[in-house]
């Protein structure tokens, strides 16, 4: 009994670890390769095993998922293709820890869309939580001197980062109402992106790695933020519910700071504010409304964060989606979590 209550706590870490491996990674890798070598690289490596690991878990009607295939194919484009670019263009200009606080602020942006866009209500905890976490991001984007803003002065991986997370929460409301089993929705969407992104990879001579260093840092991506958080992430979701699961998804934040001041990068203390602000807001915005226990998608942002869920019939979506939108981050972090 204590092993099993032992085990679900143990997968969310360990699936949060991975994804928040995936912005230190990254960073590293697009010294070298372009965003576009990563991106499709990572989902054509990935894509098949995803499928066998799906079907393994999860034993889906194929004929079921693909007569979703229009929906699949454009959560691909924008989780798959566009976040993941945008993510990994990100992080060529601006850092991983920078990266991961503008992620961390993605349950209160959907939250917004879903007032705007679904026209749900969110409560006044709510909008202070959102408050927090925009203030957060704005400390990190202007580095402490907000008056920057006025004169746009802003790093362009930082805006990019932005763009990732506009995305990732458009997707995130799209796939919220996809009631298909998350893994197989995410290993189809993937599989999707690899073939869509192949043209693309052929125009601009996409490349394997050439050095030992590129090959240990694409293999990292491709099995640890594409495949064994997503594995652990689902897998922690059948007797964890997803309030308290999304939780978990603000350590992204805490592993991306350890593992980079481990590598030798002093953190600054504005990237401290922020990412307290953001974390802050973050568990405000998701405070009320806990959904029941159904499987989401991560990455998150990571990723992948952040794929489809099954629906539910509790809460409003708004609640609902900020609890959604911390398992995207990702990776938000692809597919069902946060693709990060």
């Amino acid at each position: 009994m204590y092993i099993r209550a032992v085990k679900a706590p143990l997968y969310l870490v360990l699936a949060t670890l991975f994804w928040s491996g995936n912005f230190v990674v990254g960073q590293a890798a697009v010294a070298s390769m372009s965003p576009l070598d990563l991106t499709f690289w990572r989902w054509t490596l990935a894509a098949l095993p995803l499928l066998a690991l799906a079907h393994v878990v999860e034993k889906p009607d194929w004929r079921a998922v693909l007569r979703r295939w229009p929906v699949l194919l454009l959560l691909s484009a924008l989780g798959m293709s566009c976040y993941t670019l945008l993510l990994y263009g990100a992080l060529a200009f601006t850092s991983a820890v920078n990266a991961s606080l503008i992620t961390a602020a993605n349950p209160a942006l959907i939250v917004v869309l879903a007032v705007l866009f679904l026209g749900e209500r969110t409560t006044r905890l709510g909008w202070l939580g959102i408050g927090l976490g925009l203030l957060g991001v704005l400390l990190v984007l202007t580095q402490g001197r907000l008056e920057r803003i006025l004169s746009l002065s802003i790093n362009t991986g930082e805006l990019l980062m932005i763009g990732a997370i506009v995305v990732w929460g458009c997707y995130t409301i799209i796939a919220r109402r996809l009631a298909l089993p998350p893994i197989a929705a995410t290993a189809v969407q993937v599989a999707m992106a690899s073939v869509t992104l192949a043209p693309l990879a052929l125009a601009f001579h996409a490349r394997l790695p050439d050095t030992p260093a590129e090959a240990w840092s694409l293999a990292y991506i491709a099995v640890f933020p594409s495949l064994g958080a997503y594995l652990f992430w689902n897998l922690a979701l059948r007797t964890t519910p997803p309030g308290t699961a999304g939780n978990y998804l603000n350590l992204m934040v805490v592993f991306t700071a350890a593992i980079t001041v481990a590598l030798g990068t002093a953190l600054t203390v504005v990237q401290i504010l922020g990412g307290i602000l953001v974390i802050a807001g973050v568990l405000l915005t998701g405070l009320r409304g806990q959904p029941r226990a159904l499987p989401l998608t991560a990455a998150p942002a990571t990723a992948s964060s952040a794929s489809p869920a099954r629906q539910d019939d509790g809460g409003s979506t708004a609640r609902r989606a900020a609890t959604s939108a911390r398992a995207a981050a990702s990776e938000p972090r692809s597919g069902h979590a946060t693709d990060t």
